[in-house]
């Protein structure tokens, strides 16, 4: 297991562990003890790689404990760089120039299909799933980014996003060591007035990231911060109509959307320079054959189903902890509902599993939070569902908006043509909103929040 931010040192750590034949884990120690000790279980991880400056800066004190005792060790950096010896460097030295001397005698020779690196799912239905991506799903997404954008020798990728995201690690760490570009590090995407200056001073042409990052960045940044970039993509969740814009005119920046998971290692589609078009998440990748299923009480949209060579070699799950579960005859249902249209650009509609019942009618919690999301711009929302007596299920809101009302979303919901029913039935307001480490809206937790509040 490997338990450090995006840095070079997390980065080299990575490679290292790889280059000895094993198959590093990334643990999202943002996350708490249980879900890393929940992670740990799956993967059936016993030793945990990370430095005593991250515990401490992080105060991760208390999830060091939890894994101490559950018996998995617990490795620091620190402590390794004090055993190298002259000998030691004067090998890598060595190895730097001829690394097949090396690599045979520790690895042995890795075929394309053996495991390459371990991610977790964020949760966002239930416990995190282990997914177990091959060295040729990690290349073969690099290559496939590839057709789409023109990557050049003097490229220099900034990647802020955590690297045990698959978004930080396949895009933004991968892409460039594959393509031989200069990729720049840095710790947190939070630091939102920050990023602007650093991504100035070190004049990075591409940069990948989410809707809520650049949605902030935007806020903070000075015109002239962004000027080098050439390529900006956003995935992960929506990319906001407002985002769009304030980048097209503040920084004469277009920001190209896309989608993928992390089961596809992870980006199945995008828009790009030559093909693009408003309100989709752009074409899908080349080298991906896709099918659309019929999923009952849904009208709008069909689920998407991807094979091709950047699908996972499989899932590891909780009940099932160490063992490797291959998706049937390597199609992957992602679980989203879409509409292809005849050119082949994708529109995302929902999840399938973000879809409520609601007095026998199906109601997308993904539009309800688009439409609330276009008239009350510049907060965050987040659409749930629980159970409800009467109906089956209601809709609840939770914003950062104080401004949001009863009165305005009838009105809003009467104007955008939406159904009365699929208004939500009750608002919680609140400062510190439910979110995961890439921004992306945390609806388990919005899920238990709303329990507390309907029955307060």
């Amino acid at each position: 297991g490997i338990m450090l931010p995006t840095s070079n040192a997390c980065v080299l750590t990575l490679l290292g562990v790889q280059a000895y034949g094993n198959v590093p884990a990334m643990l999202n120690f943002s996350s708490g003890p249980k879900q890393v000790i929940s992670t740990c279980h799956t993967a059936q991880i016993k030793k945990v790689i990370t430095a005593r400056k991250v515990v401490t800066l992080a105060k991760l004190d208390a999830l060091i404990d939890a894994l101490t005792k559950e018996g998995i060790e617990v490795v620091y950096l620190e402590d390794l760089k004090k055993l190298l010896t002259k000998k030691d460097i004067l090998a890598a030295l060595f190895g730097s120039f001829f690394p097949m001397s090396f690599y045979h005698k520790h690895a042995g020779y890795v075929r394309p299909s053996d495991p390459a690196v371990i991610l977790f799912t964020s949760g966002s239905e239930g416990l995190p799933k282990g997914v177990l991506l091959s060295h040729s799903n990690v290349l073969g997404n690099a290559f496939q980014v590839s057709t789409m954008f023109d990557v050049w020798d003097n490229d220099v990728m900034l990647n802020c996003l955590p690297i045990f995201h698959s978004f930080g690690l396949s895009v933004g760490t991968f892409v460039p060591l594959v393509f031989g570009f200069k990729l720049v590090s840095y710790p947190t995407p939070l630091h939102y007035r920050a990023i602007p200056e650093f991504c100035s001073s070190v004049r990075a042409t591409i940069f990948f990231s989410t809707d809520t990052f650049l949605s902030g960045y935007a806020k903070c940044a000075n015109p002239y911060d962004f000027n080098s970039l050439r390529i900006v993509a956003a995935g992960a969740e929506a990319l906001k109509e407002e985002t769009r814009r304030i980048w097209t005119e503040k920084f004469g920046v277009r920001v190209f959307e896309g989608y993928g998971a992390t089961e596809c290692s992870p980006i199945i589609s995008v828009n790009t320079f030559l093909r693009s078009r408003a309100g989709s998440v752009g074409c899908l990748l080349t080298g991906l054959e896709y099918k659309l299923r019929e999923v009952p009480g849904i009208k709008d949209g069909k689920e998407l189903i991807v094979k091709g060579p950047n699908v996972m070699s499989g899932y590891m799950k909780h009940d099932n902890p160490g063992v490797l579960q291959p998706p049937k005859d390597g199609w992957y249902e992602t679980g989203d509902i879409v509409d292809v249209d005849k050119d082949g650009f994708v529109f995302i509609k929902g999840r399938s599993k973000r879809f409520a019942k609601i007095a026998g009618e199906m109601v997308s919690l993904l539009a309800v939070e688009t439409a609330i999301a276009k008239q009350f711009k510049g907060f965050i929302h987040g659409v749930v569902s629980i159970s409800d007596p009467k109906k089956g299920e209601q809709l609840v809101l939770i914003t950062t908006c104080g401004d949001v009302s009863a009165e305005k979303l009838i009105t809003l919901f009467q104007e955008a043509g939406l159904p009365e029913l699929a208004i939500p039935k009750k608002i919680i307001f609140t400062d510190n909103p439910p979110l995961f480490s890439t921004g992306k809206f945390d609806y388990p937790t919005g899920t238990e929040l709303a329990k507390k509040e309907i029955n307060k």
